[in-house]
């Protein structure tokens, strides 16, 4: 079955910033309202994906570890809603309560922010350091929906730990996540690519 890996944004971008409908809180939040004092998360996902329904326990689970270490986590969801009306900014907040977010869930109408992160799939995930340059992307952990492997967070935490550290992360850990491609209202600028994997 043909699923989109991550574009894998140069390591060293300064975080993208944006002003996003917050459909958790109902207020507009930028970078620098979810931004962390150590590092910050930033996760695309949507509300049907089955690779992000697959990992919504161990998201909530990472955010929980690591929100009281001084890491800001925040997910956004970037799809075409005209097409995909199960991931209509209502439904986002009913998941996001039904999943046990704690974290903003934000509404990227225009799709301008996935295409500033050169987001391509969901999940895709953004780890920044305290100064909010880019030092890990990709997956989570090797664990998709039907390959019966641990969906433990592992590559995540590992991240993370390494940012709490003030240690840099190597290139092997650098690893793109795999999913659904991002339901674009029209082509993106950016290049994106499709593999077929086992699912």
């Amino acid at each position: 079955m043909a699923a989109t890996p991550s574009n894998m944004l140069p390591l060293g971008t300064k975080a993208p910033d944006y002003k996003l409908y917050d459909t958790v809180s109902g207020k507009y939040l930028t970078f620098n309202d979810i931004k962390g004092e150590k590092g910050t998360v930033v996760m695309f996902i949507c509300n049907h994906c089955p690779y992000v329904l697959h990992v919504n326990n161990q998201i909530v689970s990472i955010a929980n570890d690591y929100q009281n270490k001084g890491i800001g986590f925040v997910a956004i969801s970037s799809n075409d809603v005209d097409n995909y009306p199960q991931d209509a900014p209502e439904l986002m907040t009913e998941q996001a309560q039904k999943v046990g977010y704690t974290f903003p869930y934000l509404y990227d109408e225009t799709q301008e922010t996935a295409e500033a992160y050169q987001a391509a799939c969901t999940p895709d995930f953004y780890v920044f350091d305290a100064n909010d340059k880019l030092v890990y992307r990709g997956r989570m952990d090797e664990s998709t929906p039907k390959n019966n492997l641990p969906n433990d967070g592992k590559d995540l935490r590992k991240a993370l730990d390494y940012v709490l550290e003030g240690k840099i992360i190597p290139d092997e850990d650098q690893k793109p996540s795999i999913g659904c491609n991002i339901k674009w209202k029209k082509p993106p600028s950016i290049d994106l690519q499709e593999v077929n994997i086992k699912l």
